[in-house]
């Protein structure tokens, strides 16, 4: 009995360094046979390491008075300047505002608008209505930037634009749409909403297919009618993920689509219009203060983490679902 306890050990020992040697050669063969697969991946890798990790090298020009003949190498270092230049202009206090609340508008607003078409459309039995529906709100998506901001434009023209035809049809005042800045907001909402609402309802879609039938079956057995299963059954299959989407969207709060404000905006609405982004583009290419402009995105960049950070945490906490 007592060599029997005094043997055992070193059958284990054996016994792990030979399943070592198993998993190692294991992970050799399942390397060597997929092979092709690893050489797939490598342009993809060669991609972002070139294209999204290399570039993070040039935001060492925030902390820079930099020149573009000496380069990054050659600039003098200023610290924290150029953060300070930017918090304490008047521009800051603008920017921030405009970009809050033109996100925050689109949260309350826009964010909704994806999921009730989704769930509108999982109500539609008609399959032919349905897929003609469906065709219909994604096309906006793959035009142009340029040529849906000059639909718009088309629309809200003064003289012969289709709403102020509307309007003038019914007795009231034509109205320059596209210089007042009280409407810059709400225009570039709605375009936004318009463009990409088919898109983005394609993922709610998707959450809707892997919602087990089962439970809408004992959900009717219980006496639910469609809006009771829709409330009891469909929105708490989908709820992880709105709340991934709602994090990803919390991320990029500080991130307002530069190119459809720069295309949209003129002098006149700046005050409603002009966000962190474009006058990032205004102070970096039109102006020549790479520094500064570099500072104003790291800024950006930084609270956006900050958001998502905090948002994936609480989300979390109370739901259970989370990005990691």
């Amino acid at each position: 009995m007592s060599m029997n306890m005094q043997q055992s050990p070193k059958v284990s020992i054996r016994g792990l360094t030979k399943n070592r040697t198993v998993k190692h050669k294991g992970l050799g063969s399942r390397l060597l046979k997929d092979k092709t697969l690893y050489l797939m991946l490598i342009p993809f890798i060669a991609f972002y390491v070139l294209f999204a990790y290399k570039p993070m090298y040039g935001l060492l020009m925030a902390f820079q008075d930099y020149s573009i003949f000496k380069g990054i190498s050659g600039s003098e270092w200023i610290g924290l300047e150029n953060f300070k230049t930017f918090l304490e202009s008047e521009a800051f206090i603008r920017c921030l505002r405009n970009t809050l609340l033109i996100n925050g508008y689109s949260l309350i607003f826009a964010f909704p608008v994806p999921i009730i078409l989704a769930l509108m459309l999982n109500e539609l039995k008609n399959q032919t209505f349905k897929k003609t529906v469906q065709t219909m709100t994604y096309m906006p998506h793959f035009i142009s930037t340029v040529v849906i901001v000059g639909i718009v434009t088309q629309f809200l023209a003064p003289s012969n634009g289709l709403v102020n035809i509307l309007l003038d049809k019914f007795g009231f005042e034509k109205i320059y749409f596209l210089v007042e800045a009280d409407y810059f907001r709400s225009i570039f909402i709605s375009m936004n909403v318009w463009k990409e609402a088919g898109f983005n309802a394609i993922i709610y879609i998707a959450a809707l297919a892997g919602i087990n039938q089962d439970l809408y079956e004992a959900a009717r057995m219980d006496g639910a009618n469609r809006f009771k299963q829709m409330i009891h059954v469909t929105l708490p299959g989908i709820l992880p993920t709105i709340m991934i989407m709602f994090i990803l969207k919390l991320g990029q709060l500080l991130e307002v689509g530069a190119e459809s404000i720069i295309l949209l905006y003129q002098p006149a609405t700046y005050e409603t219009a002009d966000v962190i982004s474009t006058y990032v583009y205004r102070v970096g290419l039109q102006e020549g203060h790479h520094g500064l402009a570099t500072a104003v995105g790291l800024f950006d960049s930084v609270i956006g983490l900050i958001l998502v950070i905090s948002a994936n945490y609480l989300s979390k906490k109370y739901t259970q679902s989370s990005l990691w």
